[in-house]
C-alpha cells in the first residue's frame, strides 16, 4: 500500500482527525492539537468511532461533541450499505481492503470479528471523507483509529498518519500490527523520545525517517496563568488520573498511610473516575484514610487550575504511561511534580524541577512525599519554576500543533 504523496504545497487544505472516543475528559491534548492545526488555516473534521461518554463537563468538549461525527451511531445497517455501494463501485479496493483488514488481525475468531467491524466502519468513512474533499487523515492512538485509517486507505481513501502515545501500542505491538501500520503511514508521530524508540523497535530501519517526535502540550489556559507561588501553608497533594490500574493509586494510597505513620499533616486529593473507583473508596476507608484522601471524580479544567494552584505538590506515582498531559499542566502552573522514571517523563521531569522515584517503589515514594512537605518556600519556587520554563518551551500545544500541520500537509523541512 504505497502512499500516494503530499496533499498540496501550501494554502489551506481539508484534514479529518479520527480517534476512538472523542471528544474526552482525558485527551484534551487532541482538542488542544486540533485548534493549533486549525488557527494554522486548515479545515479540520472530527471523527470518533464510538459516541463520547456522558462525563464531559467542559464546554470546551461539549463544543467538541457537537462537532463531532460518530461512525458508530451511523448503525450497522448504513455501514454495511456503505461496504455494498463500494464493491459495486470498487471491487479491486474492496477486495484490498478486506485483505488488509485480514493481515491487521491476529489469530482467532475475535480479532477476525473485530477487524470485520473497522473494515464496516472504513466503507461508511471512505465515502463521508470522500463528500467532504478530506485530502489526509490523522488518527490519535495507534489502536483501532490507525487500523480503521489504515483500511480506508486501501479502499482509495486519503493517505493517513497516526500518533501513538503508549502505553497501549507498546504493550501488543504485534497483535495491533504496529510495523504494518508504521509501514502504510505517511508519518508517524510519537509523544517522545522514547515513544519514537520504541516504534522504531518495532518497524523496519527502512521507515525511521517518517518517525517524528510531536510532544503533546498545553495551551494558553496554561502557558498564561499569571504566576501564582506554592501557597506557604499549604499540605495538600493533587493527582490527576483515570482510576485505572496502570496509575498507582494503590500504592499512592499505602504511602499516605505510611505517611501519616510519621506524623506529618497533609491531604491528597486525587481528581478522574475509572473502573477502579470502587475498590480504592473501598481502600480509603479500610487504611482509615477518610479525613486525608479525597476522590473528587471528574473535574473541568477550570476547577483542576484551582486546585492545582493551591497545591504543595502534584504527585502521579504511574506504573505505565506515554508522557501524561496532566504533568506538563501541573508544571505549567509552577507546582512540582512527584512522579515515575518511566517512558517518556524523564524527558520532562527530573530533580530541577519535582522528585522522580522509581516505579513501584512504596518506600521512594513515601520519601517524596515528605521530602515535598519539608521542602522551603524557595525549594518549591525554584523547582516550580523550572517546570513551567519547560513546558514553555517544549509544550506549547499552538507551537507544536505547527508541528503537526506541515507534516500532514507536505510543508515539513
Amino acid at each position: 500500500m504505497a502512499d500516494g504523496g503530499n496533499s498540496r504545497s501550501g494554502g489551506s487544505v481539508r484534514l479529518a482527525y479520527l480517534c476512538n472516543l472523542y471528544p474526552a475528559v482525558s485527551h484534551s491534548f487532541v482538542r488542544r492539537e486540533i485548534a493549533g492545526v486549525e488557527q494554522a488555516g486548515h479545515k479540520v473534521r472530527r471523527f470518533s468511532l464510538r459516541p463520547a461518554k456522558a462525563d464531559l463537563k467542559d464546554e470546551a468538549d461539549l463544543a467538541e461533541a457537537a462537532r463531532t461525527e460518530v461512525v458508530l451511531a451511523q448503525g450497522a445497517l448504513r455501514l454495511a450499505f456503505a461496504a455494498v455501494v463500494l464493491l459495486l463501485a470498487r471491487p479491486a479496493r474492496t477486495f484490498r481492503a478486506a485483505r488488509a483488514a485480514y493481515r491487521l488481525s491476529g489469530p482467532g475468531f475475535d480479532q477476525k470479528f473485530r477487524h470485520l467491524a473497522y473494515w464496516l466502519e472504513a466503507a461508511w468513512l471512505v465515502r463521508r471523507l470522500e463528500e467532504l474533499g478530506v485530502e489526509h487523515v490523522h488518527a490519535h492512538f495507534g489502536t483501532n483509529p490507525a487500523a480503521v485509517a489504515l483500511i480506508v486507505r486501501a479502499w482509495g481513501g486519503p493517505p493517513f498518519s497516526f500518533t501513538a502515545h503508549g502505553p497501549d501500542e507498546f504493550d501488543a505491538p504485534i497483535t495491533l500490527s504496529l510495523s504494518q501500520k508504521v509501514a502504510a503511514a505517511r508519518f508517524v508521530a510519537a509523544i517522545s523520545s522514547f515513544g519514537r524508540s520504541q516504534l522504531m523497535r518495532w518497524s523496519n530501519p527502512s521507515e525511521w525517517d517518517k518517525i517524528h517526535v510531536i510532544p503533546c502540550g498545553v495551551d494558553k489556559s496554561f502557558l498564561e496563568q499569571p504566576h501564582h507561588p506554592v501557597p506557604a501553608e499549604s499540605i495538600e497533594f493533587v493527582c490527576v488520573a483515570r482510576l485505572a490500574a496502570q496509575k498507582g493509586m494503590p500504592l499512592l494510597i499505602a504511602a499516605c498511610e505510611r505517611l501519616r505513620a510519621t506524623g506529618a499533616g497533609f491531604t491528597l486529593t486525587i481528581i478522574g473516575d475509572g473502573e477502579l473507583r470502587g475498590e480504592l473508596e473501598a481502600e480509603i476507608r479500610e487504611r482509615r484514610l477518610d479525613d486525608r484522601i479525597s476522590l473528587a471524580g471528574t473535574c473541568t479544567s477550570a476547577e483542576i487550575r484551582q486546585r492545582l494552584l493551591r497545591a504543595r505538590a502534584f504527585v502521579l506515582p504511574s506504573f505505565a504511561e506515554g508522557l501524561p498531559v496532566v504533568i506538563m499542566e501541573a508544571l505549567a502552573l509552577a507546582r512540582p511534580v512527584i512522579t515515575t522514571a518511566i517512558a517518556g517523563i524523564p524527558e520532562l521531569v527530573d530533580s530541577e524541577c519535582g522528585w522522580v522515584i522509581p516505579a513501584g517503589s512504596e518506600d521512594a515514594l513515601v520519601e517524596a512525599l515528605s521530602r515535598a512537605l519539608r521542602a522551603s518556600a524557595d525549594e518549591l519556587a525554584a523547582k516550580g519554576e523550572c517546570g513551567r520554563t519547560r513546558v514553555h518551551q517544549m509544550h506549547d500545544a499552538g507551537k507544536n500543533a505547527l508541528l503537526m500541520s506541515a507534516l500532514m500537509t507536505g510543508n515539513s523541512a
